[in-house]
């Protein structure tokens, strides 16, 4: 089965709110801090580096807000009653 423009599995980055980096990069810290010594250092090396990725995100995330005119408002996306997602329909 293909999966159709969109779906979950399209192997796209997973966008996330601030407050979602947050909270990951708190459980990945407990994550690192709750491995063993025999733990992988392959593995403990990638989640120190996805730490690091998400540091330098959030640091980097008051910066990209503050560059937004204050007055300036996303622009609201109209939908109406569009489905999220064309149906599938049987031949």
């Amino acid at each position: 089965m293909r999966a159709f423009r969109g779906q979950m599995s399209d192997n796209q980055p997973i966008r996330r709110s601030l407050p979602e980096k947050q909270k990951q990069l708190r459980d990945l810290k407990e994550t690192l801090a709750a491995m063993k010594s025999h733990t992988s250092p392959a593995l403990k090396e990638s989640v120190r580096k996805r730490i690091a990725q998400l540091e330098a995100e959030l640091t980097a995330a008051p910066v990209l807000k503050s560059n937004r005119p204050s007055g300036a408002a996303r622009p609201k996306q109209e939908r109406g009653n569009a489905p999220r997602r064309p149906t599938i329909r049987s031949l």
